[in-house]
Parts: C-alpha cells; sequence; structure tokens
C-alpha cells in the first residue's frame, strides 16, 4: 500500500506527465495499485528500435520517493529480457544511486538512453541490429495479444500503431506551422435543396465573434453616414486645405 507521500507524489507525477509527456515515453498508474505504473517506449527514428513499441512496467515501492522503483519491460526488444528487472542507475539494483527528486519521466528518459547503448548488465541482452528491427516490426502485433497491455492502453490497441503524446517532432528540429496556417478559414455551407430565385434556407456561415472594448462593451455597428465620412474625409480636409491657402495668399 502507498505511503501518503508517495501517494502524493505519484499523483503529481501522473498530472505532470499528462501535461508535458517526455520524447518517445508514455506511463499511466494502474487504476487499482498507484504504485504500479505501465509504459510505453517507442523506438526513435534512426536506431535500431525504430517503429517498435515497448510495453513495460514500473514497480514503486511504498517509500518513494525516498527510494527506487523495480523495472520491468515486458515487449521482446532485443535489449532487455521480457519479464525480467532491469539494472541500471534509476532502477531498485542502484539504491545508493537513488536521487529523490527523478521522476517517472526522468526514469523512463534514462531507461531509454540505457536502452540505445550497448551496456551489459542484469536483465539486458546482447543481439544484432538485424534482430532488433525485426522485434520491433513485431512489437505492436505481440502487444496487442497481451491482456495487461489491452488493459493499461485500450486507445494503443487498434491495428495501427498510434503516435505517442510527444514524439520528439521539437527534440528533432521540427517546428509548429505558423498561427495563420493553424487558424481555419471561414466557410459557407449552403443546403442543396435551394432553387435558382430562392435564398438558403439552412445556410451556416462562419463568422469572427465581435470583440469588445475595454469598458467591456461590444463596439456599435457603423452607420451609412460613418463609412461615407470615413471615406471622404480625407478629401474634405484636403479641399478645406486648399482653400484657406487661397484666401490667405497674397495677390
Amino acid at each position: 500500500m502507498a505511503s501518503k507521500a508517495a501517494h502524493k507524489r505519484l499523483t503529481k507525477e501522473y498530472m505532470g506527465m499528462q501535461r508535458e509527456p517526455p520524447p518517445f515515453v508514455w506511463a499511466v498508474p494502474d487504476e487499482k495499485n498507484i504504485l504500479i505504473w505501465n509504459f510505453i517506449i517507442r523506438g526513435p527514428p534512426d536506431s535500431p528500435f525504430e517503429g517498435g513499441e515497448y510495453h513495460g512496467v514500473l514497480l514503486f515501492p511504498s517509500e518513494y520517493p525516498f527510494k527506487p522503483p523495480g523495472i520491468k519491460m515486458m515487449t521482446p526488444s532485443g535489449r532487455f529480457q521480457p519479464d525480467r528487472k532491469i539494472c541500471f542507475s534509476m532502477s531498485d539494483f542502484h539504491p545508493g544511486s537513488w536521487n529523490p527528486a527523478w521522476s517517472v519521466a526522468t526514469i523512463l528518459t534514462g531507461l531509454l538512453s540505457f536502452m540505445l547503448s550497448d551496456e551489459i548488465t542484469t536483465g539486458s541482452l546482447s543481439s544484432s541490429t538485424a534482430q532488433k528491427r525485426s522485434l520491433a516490426a513485431r512489437s505492436h502485433l505481440w502487444n496487442v495479444n497481451q491482456r495487461r497491455f489491452i488493459d493499461a492502453f485500450p486507445d494503443y490497441c487498434g491495428e495501427i500503431m498510434h503516435d505517442l503524446p510527444n514524439m520528439g517532432e521539437k527534440e528533432r528540429g521540427k517546428v509548429d506551422p505558423p498561427p495563420e496556417q493553424l487558424a481555419a478559414p471561414l466557410t459557407t455551407e449552403v443546403s442543396t435543396s435551394v432553387g435558382p430565385a430562392e435564398q438558403p434556407r439552412n445556410s451556416t456561415v462562419a463568422t469572427a465573434s465581435p470583440k469588445s472594448d475595454e469598458s467591456g462593451k461590444l463596439p456599435r455597428a457603423l452607420s451609412w453616414t460613418d463609412v461615407l465620412w470615413n471615406k471622404w474625409r480625407w478629401g474634405v480636409l484636403i479641399l478645406f486645405a486648399v482653400i484657406v491657402s487661397r484666401i490667405t495668399s497674397p495677390n
């Protein structure tokens, strides 16, 4: 059972994960036990794991964040032994090097970095690049046939593998489109059952909402006199200046 401190900390970290997920990883706590988290790691581009989807589990102690979690990878990857605890600096194999400031996001980012290395330790495997790529290609199919993955990630169990919330676009130098490209153009929807001389009966026009001024009041509609004055005021001013100059000029 989670301590009060562990429950509070893990709840905060789940909110942080939703607000700002790290690149290529995603994690959710178990609905019945907040000390158990399921995670997904997606293989980054230009790596032997590209296109792969790797399911794993974080097993937090009740003393978290003062003690590190156990970490397992469930999906065959060619890098870690399935369903066996992994030894690396942020796991329960190394409580002496654990930093309570580390979070779920930190742990999973570190695990991804460790996954991309060639270091051999408890729970790891040695395999060829071809073997890793072959397992990556079959990883999603393997996951969607596992009950634990289905229960933890129902939104990721379709035939097509969906992207995680953060697939590292910004980290790879891709930028968001300019705001003007994100804005939807104004459109008009007209009913097709309108006769030649009829006005549309069920037309919908997307218009911009009027903005209020600083006093909170909506601006009044321009009258025809306002329109005429805005259009001709410069001509009137020029004509007035010409008349004044002729009157005041010496003969």
